[in-house]
């Protein structure tokens, strides 16, 4: 275990590493690696780290009426070598289930409504095309794996995972009023919030918490409004743009992940860099400045 600020660590995930704080806190930091189809690619994508944690500190302020969030700090008590990458947080006992939320029909999606007319258990109307916007967001969960790919399940695969229905019920509503609540402020900023997933766990008084990132696009499908048409793909603002080059390089998606060309790495920092100053409104700049 390495430390931080003598603070030891304890996990360190494909994007971030948790310290153990004090107090039940932890401090997660945010890195600049960049992951497609679950494995970690050996190019780091600069700045990235500070857009997630940006972007999430953003929304967390923004959505705190609707649910409780695990958010203390992004710089009191973060220790200023990873201050803009950092966050304080409190520590939560995590449900065991991806919190998927869909406005719009698209990736895995996409491909389950072609095979079966259905996401996740959720009859959907006949004659949709690929980018449509869904009658109404709807809530299609998977399993957190700790090994290989989630897996999609119904809503009563969540209410197994966790145990309880009325925790699962407030788990999909909580869900879905948090993307509906982003997805309105990002379309007055010219983005289409396609769908996120979220995480959520509960605090030590038992309440429903929102932790983990939150609508941030390495959670996120973020579209520029000017350029949707259904019926395709759609460009986009997120880690699409280098899952996009990833497949075209006929790599099998196994282990070692190729190196990121310069001109891609260019590019997604700028489509990070741009979906955060469009959500928040402010240049990153600001950000570091504030938080470094």
């Amino acid at each position: 275990m390495s430390a931080l600020a003598d603070l030891p660590l304890i996990a360190s995930g494909k994007v971030r590493e948790i310290y153990e704080g004090r107090d039940r806190t932890l401090l997660i930091v945010a890195s600049d690696r960049i992951s497609t189809y679950d494995v970690v690619h050996p190019t780091p994508i600069p700045d990235k780290g500070a857009v997630l944690t940006g972007l999430s500190a953003f929304w967390f302020e923004r959505t705190a009426e609707i649910v409780p969030n695990h958010m203390l700090s992004v710089s009191d008590d973060v220790p200023e070598e990873v201050r803009g990458r950092g966050m304080l947080v409190r520590k939560l006992d995590m449900l065991p289930v991806e919190c998927v939320v869909r406005g719009y029909i698209t990736g895995s999606g996409w491909k389950d409504y072609q095979r079966t007319g259905t996401v996740s258990g959720i009859e959907l109307p006949s004659g949709l095309r690929e980018s449509d916007q869904l009658p109404e967001p709807i809530y299609t969960p998977s399993t957190k794996a700790e090994v290989g790919h989630d897996e999609a399940i119904d809503f009563e695969g969540t209410v197994s995972l966790v145990g309880d229905r009325e925790l699962a019920e407030r788990l999909r509503d909580v869900s879905i009023a948090v993307y509906q609540a982003a997805a309105d402020h990002a379309r007055e900023r010219g983005i289409i919030l396609a769908d996120t997933k979220f995480e959520f766990g509960l605090d030590a008084d038992g309440r429903l918490t929102l932790g983990d990132e939150v609508c941030t696009p390495d959670s996120s499908r973020f579209w520029p409004a000017d350029q949707y048409e259904p019926g395709r793909g759609q460009p986009s603002f997120d880690k699409q743009f280098v899952r996009d080059w990833a497949s075209s390089t006929g790599w099998d998606r196994n282990p070692p992940a190729p190196e990121i060309p310069e001109e891609v790495v260019a590019r997604t920092r700028e489509k990070y860099v741009e979906a955060y100053e469009r959500v928040t409104g402010e240049p990153f700049d600001d950000w570091l400045k504030r938080t470094r």
